[in-house]
């Protein structure tokens, strides 16, 4: 394997980079996750846990993620055993009562001293694939990881959640155990997170049993003779990966956002038009990420993982480490909605870490955390700040609203429609600094709006009734009843 001493790995696809006239570190990270969906079946079927020890299968995965690891980044791939290895050192070494707190500081502080060195000494403009961003999803990992080692064997049962319950790890994960969550093949270049419960479940082939005993009461024998076949959510992600990425290359390499900030498409296009050519921006921009988490969902269903019980027809579901649900971000009617259906495993992961834990301002805290975890770009901070805001507004305005629009299904209807239209508005007008990255870029973008969606969400919040704590923490309840994660479910619903 050739490599540079860039962080884009290995030069191998050179020729291929020029030909598309793509970065090549994209172009390596495409291949590479195309060369883990192949081996993923191969995974599935030949190293089955029937036929093979999880042992065996622990160290495969370990050893092909660390090869897809260097082949994209190069020696920087290194920084994933070194903040892994910090963090075990951080477990092995430290009490448990206070364990999940120096894991999560140490971990976080390496992850952010990468970031600040890549883009303030290296190089600030590069936003491309870059080593951060698994580094990223080995951070959410880690810190899930303490925080769970800690519910298991520090906390008693009567204090856990529900879902804290079922999360908890009952024993410090092996040397093996824990480089193979981190760093297996599936989930190294673009996750995503999972549990640790989970997916040693999933290596020990133990992953199918609770949900055989749920399939729609149906005898457990059936289902017990051969595993639920992924084949057709593979297929369909993959499809929704292809079309995904003709849309991006297509609609937004001719309405790239960083044109709303152009003097003369300022000057020349009326602010109807500027609004109208932002929404289309972001509409065409989001099939970047569509692109990338469904294509990383189907690596992990084409291995066997994610399998999450059975539809009310019998055929199986793959949607348990899931990273969004494009119809619901599409035709979002709040922000929150918004928010709960993209990027789900980092949602759920902020929740865990921070938002269940965090005695003061969860949401303040929550939205610091993931501007922190995202990147030292200026951009993040304006996003997340704004993000803050909106929330705040959003939460405030559906609290003294809505119910007025139930009446009837027309109204009802219509309140759909504004509420749709004002969420799009809010989410491209927020994330344009996320795309912009910097300070300048952005504030310029914010007084062309005359930060107008700043001043309405400020008086909103200033002049309708907030909710308070204790509603606040009955919404986080239903957040995690309306989670993914159905043993939360289960257990909340049972309660």
């Amino acid at each position: 394997m050739a490599t540079s001493t860039s962080c884009t790995g290995s030069t191998l696809l050179q020729p291929i980079s020029k030909i598309i006239d793509l970065p090549l570190d994209q172009v390596n990270f495409v291949v590479c996750q195309l060369f883990a969906l192949v081996t993923a079946f191969w995974f599935r079927l030949y190293l089955h846990p029937s036929k093979t020890s999880p042992f065996i299968r622990h160290v495969v995965a370990t050893l092909l993620g660390f090869y897809l690891a260097l082949f994209c980044f190069g020696w920087y791939a290194l920084h994933f055993l070194v903040q892994s290895g910090l963090a075990y050192g951080v477990m092995i070494f430290t009490g448990v009562e206070h364990m999940h707190k120096y894991c999560f500081v140490v971990t976080l502080g390496y992850l952010s001293f990468c970031q600040v060195t890549r883009v303030y000494v290296f190089d600030y403009g590069m936003y491309s694939a870059d080593f951060t961003g698994p580094m990223m999803v080995i951070t959410q990992k880690i810190t899930s990881l303490a925080f769970e080692i800690h519910d298991g064997l520090m906390k008693r049962e009567e204090h856990l959640k529900p879902s804290q319950k079922y999360l908890a790890v009952r024993k410090m994960p092996s040397l093996l155990e824990y480089l193979s969550y981190n760093c297996n093949f599936m989930g190294i270049l673009a996750g995503p997170t999972c549990s640790y419960n989970d997916y040693v479940a999933f290596i020990e082939g133990r992953c199918y049993e609770p949900k055989h005993l749920e399939s729609n009461g149906k005898e457990n024998g059936k289902f017990k003779q051969s595993d639920p076949s992924p084949k057709r959510d593979v297929i369909q992600k993959v499809c929704t990966c292809a079309l995904s990425l003709m849309v991006y290359l297509v609609i937004y390499t001719a309405c790239p956002t960083e044109r709303v900030i152009n003097n003369t498409f300022m000057a020349s296009n009326p602010f109807y038009i500027q609004v109208l050519y932002l929404y289309i921006s972001m509409l065409a921009l989001r099939p970047k990420y569509y692109f990338v988490w469904t294509l990383a969902d189907a690596i992990n269903n084409a291995a066997g993982f994610g399998f999450n019980g059975y539809n009310t027809d019998g055929t199986p579901k793959w949607d348990r480490i899931s990273n969004l649900r494009i119809r619901n971000i599409e035709f979002a009617t709040s922000f929150k909605m918004f928010l709960d259906n993209w990027n789900i495993q980092t949602a759920l992961w902020l929740k865990r870490v921070c938002y269940e834990r965090c005695p003061y301002n969860p949401t303040a805290a929550t939205f610091l955390l993931s501007a922190i975890w995202h990147g030292a770009y200026p951009g993040y901070y304006l996003t997340f700040i704004t993000g803050i805001v909106v929330t705040m507004a959003a939460r405030a305005v559906r609290h003294n609203v809505r119910q007025h629009f139930l009446g009837s299904a027309t109204l009802k209807h219509m309140y759909d429609v504004i509420t749709w239209f004002s969420t799009q508005m809010a989410i491209c007008y927020t994330v344009v600094p996320f795309v912009l990255l910097a300070v300048g870029p952005s504030l310029k973008f914010y007084s062309s709006w005359y930060c107008c969606i700043h001043l309405l969400c400020v008086l909103l919040v200033l002049v309708l009734p907030v909710k308070s704590r204790r509603t606040k923490q009955q919404a986080s309840e239903h957040n995690c009843l309306s989670s993914p994660d159905n043993n939360c479910n289960q257990k909340q619903k049972a309660t």
